[in-house]
């Protein structure tokens, strides 16, 4: 009995004459718990791409950046990542509360080398788990059902040129998000955003959009 593939991967493997090559990586490779080699890559990881299902069953790949550490494996069966403040929509995490399995994709580049992880996830919105991550709104725990190391082909070796100036740090000050700056957006603001924007003044949304596309550090 196979905890990964249903009939319809089972038909394209059987088109293909890979049932039982799919089978024995199946075997060897996909582990209903993290090892101490899986546990050490993820939370080397400053990156990952989150999968979740919306209301209308469509899937969303969002991708979630940090520090290293962004991830914490707590046990062997269960993690722990945070949500940060972003555009207020809550896509990924408004999923979860509704469809909480979800897929993680980690790779580092530089290798390369890439984990899958499935899992069923939970958000806490307080808690030991939200206090592990600095200026987390909240944080999602998953118990963990499957994970498996990924061939290496295919992925492109890319090296890190710099780290987001908006990954929260220690020992600085997090600044302003730069597109909350931009006219029109003042009266969906937060107090906060508000009074940060007051001061630090507008900008239009062709001048945000420019700094986008020539890649400045400060958009």
């Amino acid at each position: 009995m196979s905890r990964l593939f249903g009939p319809q991967h089972r038909e394209l493997q059987d088109h293909f004459e890979s049932r039982k090559m799919a089978d024995r990586i199946e075997q060897v490779a996909a582990k209903t718990e993290i090892d101490e080699a899986a546990k050490a890559f993820i939370e080397s990881r400053d990156m990952f791409f989150l999968s979740t299902v919306d209301h209308q069953g469509r899937p969303t790949v969002s991708y979630k950046g940090g520090a290293p550490g962004l991830v914490k494996v707590l046990n062997p069966t269960e993690i722990a990542f945070p949500s940060y403040d972003g555009n207020g929509m809550y896509l990924s995490m408004g999923n979860i509360n509704a469809h909480p399995e979800i897929g993680m994709l980690f790779i580092a580049f530089d290798r390369p080398f890439r984990l899958r992880l499935q899992g069923r996830a939970e958000i806490v919105m307080d808690g030991p788990e939200v206090a592990l991550f600095k200026e987390a709104q909240l944080a999602v725990r998953v118990a963990v059902s499957d994970v498996w190391m990924n061939c290496p082909r295919y992925v492109h070796r890319y090296d890190k040129v710099a780290e987001s100036r908006y990954v929260p740090q220690a020992d600085a000050e997090t600044p302003l998000c730069e597109w909350k700056r931009i006219e029109g957006f003042e009266d969906v603001l937060r107090p906060d955003e508000a009074a940060a924007v007051e001061k630090a003044g507008q900008i239009a949304q062709d001048e945000w959009m420019a700094r986008v596309f020539r890649g400045d550090e400060n958009a």
